[in-house]
């Protein structure tokens, strides 16, 4: 109900303020910017990825050259030996002669890494050791068949 004054808004509810609200703005600035600050940070922390530098056969396996310690897993599947290397490298195959059997040998890139595959006509077993030499690591693959 109107009074007897004219109305001229000193009573009534404020108008909204046509400008924008800088707090949602605000807030994603400050979200972009830990991102940013988190990437880089991520970045400084991650290792250096480790490299297969050079592949050398011997008379009952291999050894293999790295420039630092790599992971590695191993697994026999079905008579075949394969080694799962956290290492960067390239790809290479070969034979080397186990007794009077020969043996394939392939070096596959993956996502994950490298890995060393051997195959021969009989069920293979294999061991790896590790060890540092002349500021690399070498690792040696050791088979022996059924």
């Amino acid at each position: 109900m109107g009074g007897p004054e004219p109305e001229d808004g000193r009573h009534s509810t404020p108008d909204d303020d046509p400008r924008p609200s800088l707090w949602p703005r605000f807030l994603f600035s400050l979200a972009l910017f830990g991102l940013l600050v988190g990437m880089m940070l991520g970045r400084l922390t991650t290792p250096e990825p480790v490299h297969l530098e050079q592949i050398e056969v011997r008379e009952d396996g291999l050894a293999l050259w790295f420039d630092q310690e790599p992971e590695v897993q191993a697994e026999e599947l079905e008579g075949a030996y394969a080694l799962m290397l956290g290492a960067d490298g390239q790809s290479a195959r070969g034979q080397l002669t186990l007794g009077t059997a020969p043996v394939s040998w392939k070096v596959l890139r993956s996502t994950h890494g490298v890995m060393v595959r051997f195959v021969a006509a009989r069920p293979l077993h294999g061991e790896w050791h590790g060890a540092a030499a002349d500021g690399r690591w070498r690792l040696e693959v050791s088979l022996r068949a059924e």
